[in-house]
């Protein structure tokens, strides 16, 4: 083992990774911990793979871990759940704390905090039962329709027109008690990856699907992202401000992406907060890394790295 290996061993002790989980991202997530899993290896460090089910906490107290990595993606693990009992049991861990992840997780308070900011974000109405669907009457067509606790475009339709909505709706449903209309901004999408504070270089998505959902980010091969995105320098700073901006102002930390869309009058408008994003082959935050010059394996340690700040602070 190289000199390298040994000081990251060191320095981080034995590391725990998080995947799987409960949630109806679960698929994901084991995707994203293999891949967080083998980097980690590849640095060195002593890191080992918890599949999180029910029995996740005494997994986590029998391997007598120094910290953990949370590679777990929706309820139960991007929610703040998983961080309250982590700081219960005085362990540290990556992404944002509990405040941050469950207000990034929380659609409708994240976009009540933004809108209170005076932060751009689409108009919305909920819809707590289908006797709510009349409310979308007052937002303007095309709509999306998505669980307001869910990631990974589980359970999203894009409704063009009202006799579309109770199907979407009941769809939604499915996995969530909380369901979101909000209206669908025309115009491009950009996604902006931050870690340990800093925005890393915008990636504009482009995909042939009436909007990017689970198979375009996913399982597609045709959808499209471009980095450099293709906005002047100028822009493409404005647009990483908002989104570091966004990032704080819901208590999230760490290591993050923003979501947006950019309208054609060159307006921006938030989107949703990802406290633990993708870590798979298809995934913006390790494109938008390689696009600043940073490798996967670089990245995950650098991710790691901040369990360790947050614990100085």
């Amino acid at each position: 083992m190289s000199q390298i290996a040994n000081n990251n061993s060191v320095q981080f002790g034995k590391v725990a990774v998080l995947m799987g989980g409960l949630s109806a991202e679960r698929d994901i997530s084991l995707l994203t911990g293999k891949a967080v899993l083998t980097a980690l290896l590849e640095k060195g460090i002593d890191a080992h793979a918890i599949d999180a089910g029910e029995d996740v906490i005494e997994q986590i107290m029998k391997g007598h871990y120094d910290r953990v990595f949370i590679a777990l993606h929706g309820r139960g693990g991007e929610d703040g759940q998983i961080q309250g009992a982590l700081d219960t049991l005085g362990l540290p861990y990556t992404g944002s704390k509990v405040l941050g992840s469950a207000l990034s997780m929380d659609k409708l308070r994240c976009k009540q905090l933004w809108q209170s900011l005076g932060l751009a974000t689409p108009a919305w109405k909920m819809l707590a039962s289908n006797d709510d669907l009349h409310s979308v009457d007052e937002l303007v067509l095309p709509v999306m329709i998505k669980p307001a606790h869910e990631g990974s475009s589980i359970g999203m339709s894009k409704v063009n027109n009202t006799d579309d909505l109770e199907a979407a709706w009941n769809d939604a449903i499915k996995y969530d008690d909380s369901v979101l209309a909000e209206e669908f901004i025309s115009g491009d999408e950009y996604t902006v990856a931050i870690l340990a504070g800093d925005a890393l270089p915008v990636i504009k998505l482009e995909t042939d699907n009436d909007f990017y959902d689970f198979d375009a980010k996913y399982q597609s091969e045709n959808t499209r992202y471009l980095c450099p995105c293709g906005l002047s320098e100028q822009d493409e700073k404005q647009l990483q401000a908002l989104a570091v901006k966004a990032f704080n102002a819901a208590g999230a930390s760490g290591w993050g992406r923003v979501d947006l869309m950019r309208d054609g009058q060159g307006q921006s408008w938030l989107i949703e907060v990802n406290t633990v994003p993708g870590m798979t082959s298809h995934s913006l935050v390790p494109m938008a890394a390689k696009a600043a010059g940073m490798s996967f394996a670089d990245l995950v340690s650098n991710i790691l790295e901040t369990s360790i700040e947050a614990v100085a602070v």
